[in-house]
């Protein structure tokens, strides 16, 4: 049986027929048999245009320069668009199955959704700017390539906002039969953005998260599971307090998701003593987690409940208050928290004292001296109140002199508690140890993390230009989706990041719960060096998407021909191929 190993060329042969000449090119292997030279038809190329067969030619003969493909001249680079970052977006939410999640048949209102929900991650911008990012002529990445979306107006953008927030209860009950069992642990908090505008009726004036004072705000609760997966999250009036948000969150878990069995945890500005009379109190199969405020602390102190020497062996004890029937009351006492606090008063304390020493001497000055009661008592409250330092003095005020002194008794009632804070829960030793409830209370900053990456770091909740109600509520809820996705990719993405992604090594190297927490030797290896095991550099989410969007997807064009237009990858690195292996992505193309 002959080899037939040898070359390949395209064979070209023409036959003239009533002055008429037909070419035929055919895919040939060349091949020696019995010392003969035969050849060997490998396939008919005829069908094809007449560029492409002689670039198969061309490239047959080796005359491809090994870095193009292709020679110079024989292409033309028309557009280059930034892929890569799209690539790692899109195909995690699709590999999440975010098309389903959002509905289950296709339709135009689920890609422009999908489209928002990536562009969020990507680049936050207002409705019109993603509009433009889509549109073919105007395009700032391959998103509305990828998507099949080469003309999107603004009006579009609108019209699928208003079909999401329509699906958004349908959308959370399938993620939080995802990611919630009975049984299980909820976390919940309550941020506020400001609100640009006057028109909707969400805006209100309150409490402002955001060191924006006298700017209306909305406020927006959000669930997650105990690893901070968010679940779902709801809108309120901008002057509604964290308290009463509450009862719709324990209805949407109690009917919509229908869970019988729920343990929440909230800070103790949210779950208070009425929320929990009123909400919790006789409820079968409903939990929580909390933390008791100060004024309740102080009052166990004073009753001896709270004692230092509960601390000589460990640093948290478990307790029980007549005050709090069928609860357990878990006290903890940080040590190094202890240290900065009474450092952090010191500090305040004597700032306070160098003003108020100000005033003393301006009473006694010779010239201009300052009098009155009245006008003495407004100087002495500027200065008091700047430092919140009021409570720890003894102000004197005369007609024409002024004096103060600290009060000892009350500075060192406060230093006591220093580093202590008590756990309550209503879930039983059984279920969940002393050390697995603190434990379950300090996941809530990673609700405060969700936050972080929703009004600042990654996807810029605010400003929020909307004026009707439920365009608000459609913004806010498209956020949460995408901060849905962008966890997922943090989670695969830990080792190119600045995340700890052995956090069990780091949770053997703690103390003890009540301590800080650790980094593992991986991680600080990481935060110093600035690169992996492996030597690849490590990335905060942003520059790695940045770093991701280098890769270029180009529209090329042989010779000039248009409708022989192709799309060519740039070349990827070790560090991008890396990310989208971590991802589960075969390949950005």
């Amino acid at each position: 049986m002959p080899k037939r190993d040898g070359p390949v060329h395209v064979a070209t042969t023409r036959r003239k027929y009533k002055d008429k000449v037909y070419e035929t090119h055919l895919l040939r292997r060349t091949f020696r048999e019995d010392g003969k030279v035969k050849h060997e038809t490998v396939g008919n190329l005829s069908h094809l245009p007449a560029h492409i067969i002689e670039l198969i030619r061309v490239a047959l003969r080796g005359d491809v320069p090994p870095v193009s493909g292709v020679p110079t001249q024989s292409f033309e680079i028309l557009r280059s668009l930034p892929h890569g970052h799209v690539a790692a977006v899109l195909g995690t939410a699709r590999k999440l199955g975010a098309e389903k999640l959002l509905a289950s048949r296709a339709c135009q209102e689920r890609t422009l959704v999908l489209a928002m929900l990536v562009d969020r991650i990507l680049d936050p911008e207002s409705k019109l700017a993603t509009s433009r990012s889509l549109r073919s002529e105007t395009a700032a990445s391959s998103l509305g390539l990828q998507l099949d979306l080469q003309e999107v107006s603004e009006d579009d953008l609108y019209e699928a906002l208003d079909w999401l927030v329509e699906r958004q209860s349908r959308i959370e009950a399938k993620l939080a039969e995802k990611h919630l069992e009975d049984g299980t642990l909820v976390l919940y908090d309550v941020s506020s953005s400001y609100y640009t505008g006057r028109s909707c009726p969400l805006e209100k004036l309150g409490h402002s998260r955001d060191g924006k004072k006298g700017v209306p705000q909305i406020v927006y609760g959000l669930l997650c599971n105990a690893e901070g997966c968010p679940v779902a999250v709801e809108v309120f009036e901008g002057n509604t307090g964290d308290p009463k948000t509450l009862s719709s969150q324990i209805e949407k878990l109690r009917d919509r998701f229908k869970l019988e069995r729920v343990v929440m945890v909230g800070d103790r500005g949210m779950i208070t003593s009425k929320r929990i009379a009123e909400e919790f109190r006789d409820v079968e199969g409903l939990d929580w987690i909390t933390a008791l405020r100060s004024e309740s602390i102080k009052k166990l102190s004073t009753q001896g409940i709270i004692q230092l020497s509960l601390f000589d062996e460990k640093n948290l004890a478990e307790l029980t208050s007549e005050d709090f029937p069928d609860e357990r009351l878990i006290v903890c006492r940080n040590p190094l928290l202890a240290d900065e606090r009474r450092r952090r008063r010191e500090e305040l304390l004597l700032a306070t004292e160098k003003k108020l020493d100000e005033v003393v001497l301006a009473t006694k000055r010779q010239k201009r001296a300052l009098r009155g009661k009245d006008k003495i008592g407004l100087r002495v409250g500027r200065v008091i109140n700047q430092f919140k330092m009021a409570k720890h003095f003894v102000l004197e005020i005369g007609d024409d002199e002024f004096s103060y002194r600290r009060e000892e008794e009350k500075i060192a009632a406060e230093a006591a508690l220093d580093g202590l804070y008590v756990i309550r829960t209503s879930v039983s030793a059984e279920h969940l140890d002393a050390e697995s409830t603190v434990r379950a209370y300090k996941s809530l900053s990673q609700v405060e993390r969700t936050f972080r990456c929703l009004k600042t770091v990654d996807l810029k909740i605010r400003p929020i230009y909307h004026r009707l109600e439920k365009r608000v509520r459609a913004h806010v809820f498209l956020c949460m989706l995408a901060y849905y996705v962008e966890w997922h990719m943090r989670q695969a993405l830990r080792p190119l990041l600045f995340e700890d992604e052995e956090k069990d090594v780091a949770e053997e190297l703690r103390t003890s719960i009540v301590a800080p927490a650790e980094r593992s030797p991986s991680a600080k290896s990481k935060d110093h060096t600035k690169r992996t095991e492996n030597g690849e550099p490590v990335h905060s989410f942003q520059t790695l998407l940045k770093d991701l969007g280098t890769l270029a997807k180009n529209r090329v064009s042989p010779g000039g021909a248009s409708d022989a237009e192709f799309f060519v990858m740039t070349q990827a690195t070790d560090s991008q191929r890396r990310a989208f292996e971590l991802l589960g992505i075969q390949s950005a193309v």
